[in-house]
This record gives structure tokens, C-alpha cells and sequence, in this order.
């Protein structure tokens, strides 16, 4: 028997694919930042429709909340240089 897995977490997944691809293809670092950070929200809502209500709750609030603020804080304490 194979498993299958629910249309909107397919869609979900999609996304999560979509997300990790233009995190590699953009070459602004904010950009890339806000990307992650949307990354993990379709991540947070995966791990819900899959029933992991407690491991979508911590990638909520980890990955998406924390580290993005941690990241946007430090590109903007950081000088770019001369571009």
C-alpha cells in the first residue's frame, strides 16, 4: 500500500520548494532573509496539516519569528561596503 499525502500539504511542499530555490538564486541578502523567513512559515504550517501541532508551534516561533529578526538585525548592523 502507498501512502499518500494530502493535496495541501503538496502544496505546501511546493512552496517550501519554490521558496529554497529563490533563497539560492537572489543575491540581496534582506531578500533572501524575508524569503527564509517565509520559508519557515510554510514550514510551521506543513508540520500543522501533518498533525505536529507542537513542532509547527516551535518552527513558528524559532524559525520564522526569531531567527529572521536575529538576520534582518545583523545585515543592517553590518556595513555592506562599497557595492
Amino acid at each position: 500500500m502507498i501512502p499518500t499525502l494530502d493535496p495541501l500539504a503538496v502544496v505546501f511542499l511546493t512552496l517550501m520548494i519554490i521558496c529554497a530555490i529563490s533563497v539560492l538564486s537572489v543575491r540581496d541578502l534582506l531578500t533572501s532573509v524575508t524569503i527564509f523567513g517565509t520559508f519557515s512559515f510554510f514550514s510551521a504550517t506543513y508540520f500543522a496539516i501533518l498533525g505536529a501541532v507542537d513542532v509547527a508551534f516551535t518552527e513558528a516561533a524559532v524559525g520564522a519569528a526569531i531567527t529572521t529578526v536575529f538576520f534582518v538585525t545583523a545585515i543592517f548592523r553590518t556595513d555592506r561596503g562599497a557595492d
